[in-house]
């Protein structure tokens, strides 16, 4: 296949690019759209919960399949395939009648993106050849994945305020038709000449898995943490969880290859996108509820006093990618874990007068460590893999981040109810506060993990790993 002209190139990029801002997009901002679901269709606090982890959950359960059906299918077939139900999802999504239906509809819609962000980056990967440019090229992925997430609860409360909140799913459908159009003029069709085989068990365990661990959160404080369903649900989830590591490695062609976590860099990529995203989720989701429900603000209101988080995303996460291409991804990521860190450890003291000088400051923080911190995840996570793989390893990073989503939203918000429903009986802010103790703990994993995972011996793993892989394609150079 004759490699596309650099103007090529660099549509393409910008063509996985608008999958991913409509997939990342849809991840937060419906955060700021909870308040006027609660009070049209009725929710609770863990039908909220529902409303985000019905989409993240479905995501994390289905990208690894995703990705490797591309390998095998068609990368471009699976993107449009992807596009097309995503929009579709959205569609019904803005007529859903009930909660039910709305939380049915974003599984819906989670289906559809679960074949967009995997396949995406497995088609910038084979788009850029030379290091250097595929270095750039992932940056911009990795802003574009921040800059998403971070716009929602903007573009959201915009929304809101002029159409309501079934407008939010509303902006998907023009650009969902648009990319369909553009991927079936400019993108190529590839495929890896070696796909794995479909892992049926694999992939019924890892959904069991994710499903059982967070509905046992999630309904945990409704059920009470002691009451069989819950008890049956984690238990549930450890033996899904222990054959899947029992059965996984015993398979040529797993649909998870956990020879990747023999690599360092991949490993510490891997639980840095679980706990930066879940110190993400659990803060948008603590922060909208405080804004509105205790402050009184409208959404709009709400969604305008987060734009310093998006703007300074917006800035930095392409000087992260443009670092990393120079320097790797040390430095980064030491500055992701210190900012996420500072920023949520600034809000542990919340109080229903908090001025809004101290909330703006620490949105900035925390703003500025997410933004250089998804460059460094991408980049790592495909670092040292077969190129003809790079779907799979893509994917588990993808994972990695809807993992880190749905646990943040889940385990928050449940210990937050629990405080309030428990003896002490506090109100909502002062239950937020065990709530922002869990997302510094999570900028502090951050921060530990990513120095200890960027080093020379990190390097020298992941060297080995990419050897031991080079049998099946030439590798993404470590970089």
């Amino acid at each position: 296949m004759t490699e596309p002209s650099r103007r090529r190139r660099l549509l393409i990029l910008v063509i996985c690019c608008m999958s991913l801002v409509i997939v990342g997009l849809d991840n937060t901002i419906v955060n700021v759209a909870l308040p006027s679901i609660q009070r049209e269709l009725h929710a609770s606090v863990s039908g909220l919960q529902w409303v985000v982890d019905a989409y993240t959950l479905v995501l994390a359960s289905l990208l690894v399949l995703s990705g490797s059906t591309a390998d095998r299918f068609g990368r471009r077939r699976t993107f449009q395939a992807g596009l097309a139900t995503f929009t579709i999802g959205s569609l019904l999504c803005s007529l859903a009648p009930s909660l039910g239906w709305l939380v049915a509809f974003r599984m819906l819609q989670a289906v559809g993106g679960s074949m967009l962000n995997p396949v995406a980056m497995s088609i910038i990967v084979n788009t850029f050849t030379d290091r250097a440019e595929r270095a750039r090229a992932i940056g911009v992925w990795g802003a574009a994945v921040g800059v998403s997430l971070a716009l929602g609860p903007v573009v959201g409360g915009l929304l809101i305020a002029s159409v309501g909140w079934r407008g939010i799913f509303w902006v998907n459908i023009p650009v969902g038709l648009a990319a369909i159009l553009l991927t079936a003029l400019f993108v190529p069709e590839s495929k890896a000449p070696h796909p794995r085989r479909l892992d049926a068990v694999g992939q019924v365990l890892v959904i069991v898995t994710l499903a059982s661990l967070i509905y046992g959160i999630i309904e945990g404080p409704q059920h009470g943490w002691g009451s069989p369903e819950i008890i049956g649900c984690f238990a549930l989830f450890a033996v899904a969880l222990g054959a899947l590591l029992l059965y996984e490695p015993r398979r040529q062609e797993p649909l998870l290859d956990l020879r990747f976590f023999r690599s360092a860099p991949f490993s510490g990529a891997t639980v840095i996108a679980v706990s930066a995203f879940a110190a993400l989720a659990g803060f948008l989701f603590l922060n909208t509820l405080y804004l509105q429900d205790v402050r009184g603000y409208s959404a709009l209101h709400a969604g305008l006093l987060t734009l310093p988080l998006a703007a300074v995303t917006v800035i930095f996460a392409p000087l992260s990618g443009r670092m990393i291409s120079r320097r790797g991804p040390r430095i980064p990521l030491i500055v992701a874990g210190i900012c996420m860190t500072g920023g949520a450890l600034m809000l542990t003291g919340l109080t229903a007068q908090q001025s809004t000088g101290w909330l703006l400051a620490s949105y900035v923080i925390f703003g500025i460590g997410f933004g250089v911190v998804n460059a460094p995840i991408t980049n790592t996570a495909v670092s040292g893999m077969p190129r003809t793989q790079a779907g799979v390893a893509a994917a588990i990073a993808s994972t990695s981040r809807q993992v880190g989503q749905s646990l943040g939203v889940a385990v928050v918000g449940s210990v937050v109810t629990s405080v309030m429903v428990g003896p002490m009986r506090t109100g909502f802010t002062t239950a937020s506060h065990v709530g922002w103790w869990i997302i510094t703990g999570c900028g502090l994993v951050v921060l530990i993990v990513g120095l200890a995972t960027s080093g020379r011996w990190a390097r020298q793993t992941a060297a080995r790993t990419a050897d031991r892989l080079m049998s099946e394609d030439e590798p993404v150079p470590v970089g």
